[in-house]
């Protein structure tokens, strides 16, 4: 009797801590799906040794573009211990794609007062979709630490309205001046 005593309680914790890790993934997926927090969406390998020699990421390349079709993207390298370019021109309202590299270690970014928030590892391209709402200068500090110069390892996102960012012949646009 006392066997059977002991492996009903054992059962029933069984259950309990089954409910209890059962309720906590259950608020995890609720939380992410409300949320819209979402993992990086695509993989996109690239060679760190040579990413900024020729390419989408070499120093012509980089910074704020718009295409034929209208579609904007800013490409940064990730490097120890700066982003290149220093600052990024994105309008508000419009849907902006941003892609980064990193040619040396993992760094982290994330953009002040928005949802962008993801990791570069070198040999792979992380590529973010969002949209700025508001006119306003947000500040991108790496958030991993990547060596002795991390503390200086920032950028400025230079949010605009559309009637002031206007690219270029080349279909470029660089930050302004305030």
């Amino acid at each position: 009797m006392h066997e059977q005593r002991i492996l009903g309680t054992e059962l029933l914790w069984a259950v309990g801590v089954g409910v209890l890790v059962a309720a906590t993934l259950s608020v995890v997926v609720f939380t992410a799906l409300s949320r819209d927090i979402n993992p990086p969406s695509n993989v996109e390998r690239i060679d760190p040794k040579t990413l900024h020699l020729s390419g989408e990421f070499a120093e012509h390349n980089l910074g704020t573009t718009v295409g034929p079709d209208g579609r904007v993207t800013a490409r940064m390298i990730a490097t120890q211990f700066m982003f290149v370019p220093r600052c990024i021109a994105v309008p508000s309202g419009r849907a902006v794609t941003l892609r980064f590299a990193s040619p040396d270690v993992i760094h982290g970014l994330l953009i002040t007062r928005t949802n962008v928030n993801t990791m570069v590892v070198p040999g792979f391209v992380a590529q973010v979709h969002t949209e700025f709402t508001r006119d306003e200068d947000l500040l991108m500090p790496c958030h991993e630490y990547c060596g002795l110069g991390h503390s200086e390892m920032w950028a400025t996102v230079q949010v605009m309205p559309d009637d002031r960012f206007k690219p270029g012949p080349d279909g470029r646009v660089s930050c302004a001046q305030r």
